[in-house]
């Protein structure tokens, strides 16, 4: 991405980053370059993992851990979490 773009990106989810390099990193796929976003996602889907965990454990002290784990795995997915990431319709 351009740093102009970068600069758009900035702006419209209202967040500075502190450094750019990350922010260029994070936008960068595989397809486009040897540097690029596979070990950020790696450590952010296991931060995701993480926190689901840590509610569902929490909430749920009934649940044995396959249970747990499959129903985190069923939030994590691709789907339920475009759902609260995508703008909504109104937006």
């Amino acid at each position: 991405m351009e740093t102009k773009e970068l600069k758009i990106l900035e702006k419209s989810i209202k967040y500075k980053f502190k450094d750019d390099s990350l922010l260029t990193l994070a936008m960068t796929h595989r397809s486009h370059s040897g540097k690029n976003n596979e070990r950020l996602e790696f450590l952010g889907d296991s931060i995701l993992n993480f926190v689901v965990a840590d509610l569902l454990f929490k909430k749920f002290n009934d649940l044995d851990e396959g249970d747990l784990s499959r129903l985190r795995s069923q939030l994590v997915k691709e789907e339920p979490c475009l759902l609260y990431t995508s703008p909504s319709p109104r937006d």
